[in-house]
């Protein structure tokens, strides 16, 4: 480590971080550090301010896991560092017998000799992850131990995680936050059926698949929080910023406090930010006892009543408002939605395997790309129209030639001819452009009906082009 960095805490990750200064902000989530004088954590990877290991600061026996890319252990071949934190490392490995890919998290060496039941409770909590098999969950498949390596095998995701969707987007639409929270919740739900609690729910703990369907991870391996400030006397467990406001006095997390997690998850889908914020643990705390939950109209202006109030109920501080578990937050939620489902996951269904195209999102606007067979291209739009909800339409179109009135005469013949669908001026960047475009009730449009009709705008739309004046203006 250089000798002019220093070791900080950051309150909302709950982790130490290594920073080139005192002022510096937590490279991962953004918060301000702070002096481990008031609080401090079970041993955690550092990181340096590049975000990259800092192997300097492993402690002399940790170091015996570089070896697990020259070895084998058990009937694991480890290819890479996946992550790493106070609960151990993960590797991404190869199950040698199955010939498949997993993801391998291997327990501090520091904290099994330390802690005496840890071990035990880990293999515990192992177990019980095990049982939980749902859509929503990642699955737990082996757990065990070699040559003192305690281990738990798990299902590999390669996505991304909530949180770093969260960081590239910014901010979700309120229709798909909305979706993404119930589908987390009923993960939520099925451990809550069975008994388990998850005590360490946030956005990190929430992996996305590349067709973007939620799962939890990390069920019942929370992080101790081990405080001596004179506000705050109990050992806490989970992520300050996640955590209940009746769990800082002591309270064992429980089903609602998980709820209340989930709506933290919710609240940072909509804004882009946490509810309660803090320099230290002590003002994270007072933040969350005492601070009444953000105003969301400017944040989050396109987000309906009914969000808002599921979100308030979620977020409530008295436990007994909040839903009593992740089965009724589950069915708050879809209640919520209605039978809406939320346009990027529509499109992850229509085009997840497409290798001809591509789409990014502009607030609510969907831009597509489509490759041709020929090299040529077309742009297509997806956004909803503007009327109020209930008559919601989703308009599809796709680009074509400029609208240059010499051709307004062959459009019209062309526009009469056409089945379904029409021709119509847009302006697209400023400029009028002929555009094909269809349209559906925003409510019951489906996945097969946008891949279709995508497929037949860009199509069609190039066809115009090429009699028009043949050139490709996608």
């Amino acid at each position: 480590m250089d000798s002019r960095s220093v070791i900080l805490f950051c309150v909302s990750c709950n982790v130490q971080r290594i920073v080139e200064s005192d002022g510096d902000a937590c490279s991962e989530c953004g918060a301000q550090l702070s002096e481990l004088k008031n609080s401090s954590t079970l041993e955690t990877v550092l990181f340096s301010a590049d975000g990259s290991l800092d192997e300097t600061q492993e402690l002399s026996p940790d170091k015996v896991l570089k070896q697990l890319f020259q070895e084998q252990i058990s009937v694991y071949q480890f290819d890479s560092l996946l992550g790493a934190g106070a609960m151990g490392k993960v590797f991404l490995a190869t199950h040698e017998h199955l010939d498949r890919k997993c993801a391998v998290k291997i327990l501090p060496l520091k904290v099994v000799k330390q802690e005496e039941d840890y071990v035990a409770r880990f293999q515990n909590e192992g177990r019980t992850a095990a049982a939980l098999v749902h859509p929503n969950i990642v699955t737990t498949h082996a757990i065990g131990e070699h040559e003192g390596f305690h281990f738990l095998e798990m299902e590999y995701i390669p996505g991304k995680t909530l949180r770093r969707l969260i960081e590239e987007e910014g901010q979700l639409t309120p229709l798909r936050a909305t979706a993404l929270t119930a589908q987390i919740a009923e993960g939520l739900g099925h451990a809550h059926a069975v008994g388990i609690i998850h005590s360490d729910l946030k956005a990190e703990n929430v992996l996305l698949t590349s067709q973007g369907v939620p799962k939890i991870v990390d069920f019942g391996l929370a992080k101790q929080v081990k405080t001596h400030d004179v506000t705050t006397t109990t050992q806490l467990v989970g992520t300050p910023h996640y955590m209940a406001p009746e769990l800082f006095s002591g309270v064992a997390p429980n089903r609602q406090s998980d709820v209340y997690a989930l709506g933290v998850c919710y609240f940072a889908m909509l804004t882009g930010e946490l509810p309660y914020q803090g320099e230290t643990l002590t003002d994270v705390r007072k933040s969350i006892l005492d601070d009444p939950l953000p105003s969301l109209r400017k944040a989050a202006p396109d987000m309906s009543l009914e969000m808002g109030e599921c979100l308030s109920l979620l977020l409530s501080k008295a436990p007994s408002n909040r839903p009593r578990d992740g089965i009724e937050a589950a069915q708050l939620l879809q209640a919520v939605m209605g039978g809406s489902r939320d346009l990027e996951s529509l499109i992850q269904e229509a085009f997840g395997g497409a290798k001809n195209i591509t789409w990014t999102r502009d607030g609510l606007k969907y831009t597509i790309r489509l490759t041709l067979p020929d090299g040529r291209g077309q742009t297509l739009y997806l956004e909803p129209s503007h009327h109020r909800s209930t008559d919601r339409l989703l308009l599809i179109y796709s680009t074509c030639c400029p609208a240059d009135a010499e051709f307004y005469e062959q459009v019209l013949r062309i526009n009469a001819e056409l089945s379904h669908g029409s021709i119509a001026v847009r302006d697209i960047d400023g400029k009028p452009y002929f555009v094909m475009v269809d349209t559906y009730p925003r409510a019951t449009v489906d996945a097969e009906e946008i891949r279709r009709t995508v497929l037949e705008l860009g199509y069609h739309a190039d066809d115009l082009e090429k009699e028009l004046d043949g050139n490709d203006h996608h």
